[in-house]
Parts: structure tokens; sequence; C-alpha cells
């Protein structure tokens, strides 16, 4: 996903992204038996750390201000891990030049791309004194810190791929959850009442179908049918099972996971759908993949490519290369934070100041975090038209 293409403009982040709103409360200065329960910082509990290819990275610093942070990202690890990790920290780079460099210190930790090892690099730093922990990328270890018990610890901004959250440690990457959620919420906004919900079998359709559910009944509308489908048979037996169990609903849902949605679509497509009656709501992780024909007529709400224009140009001249989804995450998160720092000052970071309900605006939209740590977006509603995205809807939440 590249960044939309508008002239740059420098903004007041610190102000843009700390909306108005009861930003009230100081951070407690307990000891570290406060913030961890003793079992959480036992080295005994620790998965022993695994060996990688690539050569660690040293501890780098960025910034002079009062308020410390702690961000964990995968720098050495091999593949698109390594890959993803640089670009954030290139990323974290331009937000403290753009407003960062006085009013933060920014300690950067590389986590190899090693689950065991981000967990106790995010452990030490939760120990250690940070006011906000930003990372870990590694999904395991950011669903680890989530489950530890403990009072008084910093704000967690996880940047993992599809995480649900916990409290105090925050989900900053759109889920497909989220996704799918948004698209079948604007249909019922608009009239439909009776969904199907098809779903990749395994540990994330429960999520899926929760946020899904929960953003229905909003509208008065709810979850006919829910049903895990494997990859193995294309989704023919998902989609004959619908057949079956519900007639005439106003939509189906397709979230189509790590893979791609084209062989559910077939099936779909030779029961008529999507049709006059019935339409289909995609989600982001569709856009993984080139858009096919038969994504024809699908709605997916996703993040707006306009709202990155502020960056977009500075983040390619700076350093040569277009940024991408990731650069705006990590971007988002040192610019909040600074913005924190600099409206409250640097012992204002806990979970009240984290999840106003009135919501951030970074170059991803506006967002908010929730008390069970899971995040909120106000996405545009696309519709798929002669293979690109078509604007149906500016924003797919009102708050």
């Amino acid at each position: 996903m590249e960044f939309g293409r508008r002239v740059p403009c420098l903004r007041m982040w610190a102000v843009a992204l700390v909306l108005a709103g009861s930003l009230l409360g100081c951070q407690s200065k307990g000891g570290v038996s406060e913030v961890l329960e003793p079992a959480a910082i036992d080295p005994g509990n620790q998965p022993a750390a695994s060996a990688v290819a690539s050569p660690s990275q040293a501890s780098q610093s960025l910034g002079t201000g009062p308020t410390k942070v702690a961000v964990l990202l995968p720098l050495s690890a091999p593949g698109a891990a390594g890959e993803t990790g640089r670009k954030m920290l290139d990323a974290a780079k331009l937000a403290m030049t753009d407003l960062g460099n006085p009013l933060l210190t920014l300690t950067v930790e590389d986590t190899r791309g090693d689950v065991g090892y981000s967990q106790q690099l995010a452990i030490k730093a939760i120990t250690s004194g940070a006011k906000v922990v930003i990372g870990p990328a590694e999904l395991p270890a950011a669903q680890h810190v989530a489950k530890l018990s403990g009072s008084n610890r910093p704000p967690v901004l996880a940047l993992a791929d599809n995480f649900a959250g916990g409290p105090g440690v925050y989900a900053v990457c759109l889920s497909e959850a989220d996704s799918a959620a948004a698209g079948a919420g604007a249909i019922a906004a608009k009239g439909g009442k009776k969904f199907v919900l098809l779903v990749p079998a395994g540990g994330n359709a429960d999520a899926v179908e929760h946020r899904v559910a929960n953003s229905l009944s909003v509208y008065g509308a709810n979850i006919a049918v829910t049903i895990p489908y494997s990859a193995a048979d294309g989704g023919a037996k998902a989609v004959a099972d619908m057949g079956s169990l519900v007639d005439a609903p106003d939509a189906v849902i397709v979230a189509s996971g790590d893979g791609s949605p084209t062989p559910m679509l077939i099936a779909l497509k030779s029961k008529g759908i999507p049709g006059k009656a019935t339409s289909v709501v995609g989600t982001n992780r569709w856009l993984d993949h080139p858009i096919d024909p038969l994504f024809e007529g699908a709605y997916i709400a996703t993040l707006d490519p306009r709202e990155t224009g502020p960056i977009a140009a500075r983040f390619k001249t700076t350093f040569n290369y277009q940024p991408d989804v990731n650069v705006a995450y990590a971007y988002d998160m040192v610019a909040l934070t600074a913005g924190v720092a600099s409206a409250l000052g640097p012992d204002s970071f806990n979970r009240k100041v984290f999840e106003n309900p009135s919501g951030f605006r970074g170059s991803t939209g506006l967002f908010r975090f929730r008390a069970d740590g899971s995040s909120e977006r106000s996405m545009p509603l696309y519709r798929i038209e002669k293979g690109a995205l078509k604007l149906v809807a500016k924003s797919t939440s009102g708050f």
C-alpha cells in the first residue's frame, strides 16, 4: 500500500494528534513490583531466544527530551519482517525530526524478529522506567505482553499485525476484524439486517466474529450465521452450507486471512452473489493481493491513502524510497507520544490519556483506543469498480 501523493505540508502534529478532551491524570511512580507481578519478570518464565541469521543491531538513541520511550523493532530479522522494522525505524526518525527531538528520548532495541527475545525486551522496557513502549511487532510477543498482570505499567503501543489488544496494550495496526466490522456496519447503516460471515477457521475467527457482531448490533442487525472455512476446498463447502442455513442474506462478509479471497468469490458467484439483493463485504486483507475481476462490486472499509499526504513526500525525499502503511503506523505512534508529552508533560502517560474517547488524528486518519486495547478507526467505505477503489462514503464511523 502506497501513500497518497498530495503536496506535503507540515502540521502541528502535537496539536493535531492530541484532541481536546479529558486528558487528565499522572502516571504513578510505583516500583517494579507494581508494574508487573513477580511471576511476569521471573527469567524462568521467559522463552529462550532462538538463533537468527542476521547480526543484531545495537541499541540506538534518538532525541534529547525528558520523556523516555522504548521502541522495539525487528531490525535484523530476515525477510519482510526485517524490512518492515527498518522502515518503521526510518518513520520514527522522521517523526522525531518533525516534532519529537526536544520532547522525547527514544531507545530503539532490535528484537531480531525473535519472539522470546522480543518478550524479554518488552518486559525490560516496562520495568525500567519507560513512559511508553512502542512495539513489539511480533504477534506472539504482543499477545504475551497483553496477558501480563500488574498495575501502573506504561502504555504499550503494539505494532503487531492482526493483534486484538489487551488492557493498556493497544493494537495500532488495522486488523481484518476492524475492517470487516466497519464495512459491515456501513451496509447495516443503509438498512441491511441479515448478514453471513465467512471466515478462515483458526484462532482469529472468534475475534472477527466478535467485532462484526458488535458493529452490526449498533444498527439492529445481526450475523445470521458464521461459517468458518478451510482454504483447502476453495470455499465451496462453506458456500453450500450457507445456502442451506440462511435464505437471502442482505450481505455476505468474506474475511480472507492470509489467503486470497478469489476461490471464495468463485464459489459465491456460482450462487449469484453478489446480486441485486445480496452484497459482498470484503476486508483490507483483500488488498494484499492484485485486484481480481471477481472483486468487482464488493465493498471494503480501509485506510484513506490521502491522509498520508503530509508526510509521504518528506519521507521519500529523506530516505529515497516510497513509504508504506507500516511507516504511517510507526510515525503516528511517535507523533502521538510527542503530542501527549507536549500537551501534558512527561509524567502524564496513562490509560485515561490513551483511551480519550475523542480519539486522535494522524497520517492513518482518525482513530481511538478502547479499554480492551482494541482500536477503532474512522475509515472510508469503498466499492470496487473496474479494478479500482471508488469512494462510497468518507467515513464509516461518527466518533
